[in-house]
Parts: structure tokens; C-alpha cells; sequence
């Protein structure tokens, strides 16, 4: 899955701020060279695997990071403050691109500024905004509310404006398919590109020929990268990669798979230590203390060695 990046064409733009991971050039590169699969990485623990095994991309869901790390619905709970941090964590903890679901940018046009600027300097490569109307909901789930055309297409104007690296991707998601129609979703797609939006996405679309429709009017003749969602027990059919790229897009996400898989996995142990008063019958299913050093890049036996590589200060003893 691994795939070397070429040169960046910096001419055209200025280089990121000093301090800036400046990744959002990789991730345009990215989706130049082929069909990219971001599966969503709520954990840092996770991110690192997810690069590990030649991922090149990870997702920040807002729904894996409401429900997984702090245990509430997505419905906007999360503050900005939060995700922010959790973005900077992340982003730390991989070289790979990070891609981060803002929900519907915490406000108006200023309100959106604000989140990328912060966003951007915490190391996203791309921030995802949605015309969804606050308290927004899942994108699959019904009684969601729009926010006018002409009002996202200025949040997106404010969040390009907004952000100090040119190269950071910004992205819009349009949920008008599960509210209004597929006409108005590829409406609001072209004043939304209009409008800036560097790739866009299209929420819940609820059929092959949806896709196919979507991807030949942008990505097909347009080129414009197209993000696809092939989120579990939603209303979109689960398309293969080879299918969507073509169809005619350019990435796709896997924004809770992780999570899921991991959550049920837990229920399974909690049940099996129940049942048998221990864990000795799952000890073949666990990531080993070793498999778990490795991914840490630590050797026990030398923790300074860890702390020397990483620029972090150990713990000092007289």
C-alpha cells in the first residue's frame, strides 16, 4: 500500500509556516497517484498501526472521536478546544496526512476562521466543513437540517481564506441527499467548489448509480477529487475501492471500522473473563507485549534511547 511521494511543486505555492507539519502538499499528491484509503484512527495507538501497515492517510471522525474517546453522541458536544487537541495528539503520533472532520466549523464564517487556523496549526492536512444546520447529526441518519447554499459556500470561502498553509485541504461535505434530493447535492456541489472547496463530498448517497452519477459529473469530467464514505450500517451501498475509483473518485473513508471492530472485540473478552474467570483463552487474539514495543519504537531495556530519539526529557534520579 506504500507509495513514494514525488517532489513538491513548490513554485506555485509559499512553504508552511515554521514548526508546520505542512502535510496537506502529500495528501494532494496522494490522490494524484490512485484510489486512497483513510480509514478513521480516533487513537493514537491506532494511528500508529494504521501507518504501520502502509496506510497513507487516517481519519478523525467526529462520531468515532464523540463515542469513542469521550462517550457521547455526535451531536456537536465536542468542543473545539477538544478537538483541536486531540488533532495535535494524532498528528504527533504519525507522519502520515491527518484528515479532520470539523463538523460544521463550530459557528459562522469567523467562527470557521477560528477552527482552522487552530486545526491547521494542531497538524491537519485537511478539514473537513458540512452544510448541516447545529445540532447537526450523523450524515446516514434522518432529521438532519440544512444550512442555506449561499451560507456554507461563504464558510468555505472564510476557511480557505482562513488557513496560512496553501496546501491544506479543504474539504465539503454536502448532506443535502438525505434531506432534499440528488439534484440539490450536485447543485450544492458546484457553488460549493465554486466557492473554493478543494474536494468535496457527497454524504449518504444511497446508490451504485448515486455514485456513479456524482462521480462522473466531478470527478470524471471536472477532476475534483471526490471523498467517498463507506461507513457501516449507514444507507450507502459498501463499493469496493476499484469500484469507486472507477466511478470516479479519488479517496475513501472508513471513519468508524476501526472502532467497531475494536468495540466488539472488547465485548467478546469481557464476556470470555466472565465466563471462564480468565483471559488465558484469548491470549492468541491480543496484540503481544512485544507487537505493542515494537509499534512504540521502544526497547524496555533502554527507555533513555526512547527519550533521546523522540526529543522528550526523562525523569531524572540523584
Amino acid at each position: 500500500m506504500s507509495r513514494s511521494l514525488p517532489p513538491a511543486d513548490s513554485p506555485r505555492h509559499s512553504p508552511p509556516p515554521a514548526g508546520r507539519p505542512g502535510r496537506g502538499g502529500d495528501l494532494r499528491r496522494l490522490v494524484e497517484q490512485g484510489m486512497l484509503a483513510i480509514p478513521g484512527a480516533p487513537l493514537a495507538l491506532m494511528a500508529k498501526l494504521a501507518e504501520q501497515e502502509g496506510y497513507e492517510a487516517i481519519y478523525l471522525s467526529g462520531a468515532a472521536l464523540s463515542a469513542g474517546v469521550f462517550g457521547v453522541p455526535d451531536i456537536g458536544i465536542v468542543t473545539l478546544e477538544q478537538l483541536v487537541a486531540h488533532t495535535r495528539m494524532l498528528a504527533s503520533a504519525v507522519e502520515i496526512p491527518l484528515v479532520v472532520d470539523a463538523d460544521t466549523g463550530f459557528g459562522g464564517p469567523a467562527e470557521v476562521a477560528r477552527c482552522v487556523v487552530a486545526l491547521e496549526q494542531a497538524g491537519a492536512a485537511a478539514i473537513q466543513l458540512e452544510d448541516q444546520r447545529f445540532p447537526k447529526r450523523c450524515g446516514h441518519l434522518p432529521g438532519k437540517e440544512l444550512v442555506d447554499q449561499e451560507e456554507m459556500c461563504v464558510k468555505i470561502a472564510a476557511a480557505c481564506a482562513a488557513r496560512r498553509d496553501p496546501n491544506t485541504v479543504i474539504i465539503a461535505r454536502c448532506d443535502a441527499r438525505g434531506v432534499t434530493s440528488l439534484t440539490d447535492c450536485l447543485t450544492r456541489l458546484h457553488a460549493y467548489r465554486e466557492a473554493g472547496a478543494d474536494w468535496l463530498f457527497p454524504e449518504a448517497l444511497a446508490s451504485r448509480d448515486e455514485f456513479q452519477r456524482v462521480g462522473h459529473d466531478f470527478g470524471s469530467v471536472l477532476n475534483i477529487p471526490l471523498l467517498a464514505n463507506m461507513t457501516e450500517f449507514g444507507v450507502s451501498p459498501l463499493l469496493p475501492q476499484d469500484d469507486l475509483s472507477e466511478l470516479g473518485f479519488a479517496a475513501v473513508l472508513y471513519p468508524v471500522t476501526l472502532l467497531r471492530i475494536a468495540m466488539k472485540a472488547v465485548e467478546a473478552g469481557l464476556a470470555v473473563i466472565a465466563d471462564e474467570g480468565t483471559q488465558e483463552s484469548l491470549l492468541d487474539l491480543m496484540q503481544s507485549r512485544e507487537e505493542l514495543y515494537d509499534l512504540l519504537d521502544y526497547d524496555p531495556a533502554h527507555p533513555e534511547a526512547w527519550h533521546q530519539a523522540h526529543d522528550t526529557p526523562g525523569e531524572s534520579h540523584p
